[in-house]
């Protein structure tokens, strides 16, 4: 975890420095978002790719939510049923339900026009994010008081071969690529800067304080949760059932999960949504499906703007995240291949070939061959993950 955080800092580092060209600080030229970083650092070819990348990070994160949001309300159902049954009944739920209930919720929600109209989401989303942290980092620290010891060992879960231990390994290097997504929207904070101080400046200051502030909630919840449970701490804190009581209060914290997640979802598909419509806006202009609004009167509604494409492609991009979530509901290792697969081309490659422009570093010089290694240890890496997580992900599936 901590290594993890150290390489976001660098690629962090690296990246700030690119938001203004040819100098860091004083530019003239400024790039607004990750994509046009790209675009004007490393030119058209290289910026189809990452936005192939880009969008598929963002897609993945949306089905990485669905999942989540129906383990939280299913565990609140099985809070519930155990504070009535005891904690010995069989109380048993399917996810399938939960995830066509978020959904529904999504398709609703995602006919909000655009970012500008979402600002209260994103507030919602943070207070949320901070009170259930909050909420598994006390109790975690609770359980160890009451146990009188610390539960588990240096070498973690035991596995019934060296194999196993390895895919084990490898699987939670993806959880914890994935869990510092942080690289794909930094430009995109920095450009809302007010200079002076530099901008790059300012955001290498602020970055810090978030990443240190992300990785001890990180380690926190993590440690104190192995510490309260051992070898029997779920993958999720929250929904694992290590915690029974007070039930209200894990009812309470993965209520906030669920209205976080409802905000992060549109918070990563608007963007999907917003370069869809104007892809089949420039390709079809003269198109009434793709171009023209309808005003729609409900009962007891102000009027609003309704458009064909918007209702249908954004429909079925929920529907979409929402099956495939329905085909692999498995936490830990869905998000293991979503944090291997996108962790090293979005947080290390692209930051570092941009930095080498920025910077115009020549070839095998000191720190291009530090950076360049920096680089090939993070692709190793994040290969063992995606290999572990895929592993790991077929083994749930058909094992």
């Amino acid at each position: 975890m901590l290594a993890f955080a150290g390489v976001t800092i660098v690629s962090t580092y690296l990246l700030c420095d690119c938001y203004m060209f040819p100098h860091p600080e004083y530019g003239p030229n400024r790039v607004k978002s990750y994509m046009d970083a790209v675009r004007f650092y490393l030119g058209e070819k290289q910026h189809k790719v990452s936005g192939v990348i880009t969008q598929e990070s963002l897609y993945g994160n949306n089905l990485a939510y669905v999942i989540t949001s129906a383990s939280s309300i299913k565990a609140i159902q099985k809070s519930n049923c155990y504070h009535r049954e005891g904690h010995k009944a069989a109380c048993s739920y399917g996810d399938t339900t939960y995830m066509l209930l978020f959904g529904g919720v999504q398709v609703v929600m995602s006919q909000i026009p655009d970012f500008h109209n979402m600002e209260w989401l994103s507030v919602v989303a943070a207070i949320m994010s901070f009170t259930y942290s909050f909420i598994g980092f006390g109790l975690g620290f609770a359980q160890v008081i009451e146990n009188g010891r610390i539960q588990g060992s240096i070498t973690g879960v035991p596995a019934d071969s060296v194999a196993d231990k390895l895919w084990l390994v490898f699987q939670a290097l993806g959880d914890i690529a994935f869990a510092y997504p942080y690289s794909i929207i930094l430009l995109e904070i920095q450009d809302t800067l007010k200079s002076p101080p530099p901008e790059n400046k300012t955001m290498k200051t602020a970055s810090m304080i978030a990443i240190f502030v992300t990785t001890f909630f990180y380690l926190c919840c993590g440690c104190f949760g192995y510490a309260a449970f051992g070898n029997n701490t779920p993958g999720n804190l929250l929904t694992g059932f290590g915690f029974y009581e007070p039930y209200w209060l894990i009812d309470f914290a993965n209520a906030c999960i669920v209205l976080h997640l409802v905000g992060g979802y549109q918070i990563f598909s608007q963007p999907v949504f917003a370069f869809v419509e104007r892809w089949f806006t420039n390709k079809f202009p003269s198109s009434g499906f793709v171009n023209n609004f309808y005003t729609i009167k409900l009962p007891l509604l102000p009027s609003f703007q309704m458009n064909p494409l918007k209702i249908c492609f954004r429909t079925a991009y929920v529907a979409s995240t929402t099956v495939i979530a329905m085909i692999f509901p498995y936490f830990n290792q869905v998000l293991g291949v979503l944090g291997a697969l996108n962790f090293w081309p979005l947080a290390i490659y692209f930051p570092v070939e941009m930095y080498f422009v920025q910077k115009k570093i020549q070839p095998w010089t000191r720190k291009w061959v530090v950076l360049r290694s920096f680089s090939f240890f993070c692709l190793l890496v994040s290969i063992v993950g995606l290999i572990g997580s895929i592993e790991g992900l077929i083994s749930a599936k058909f094992g």
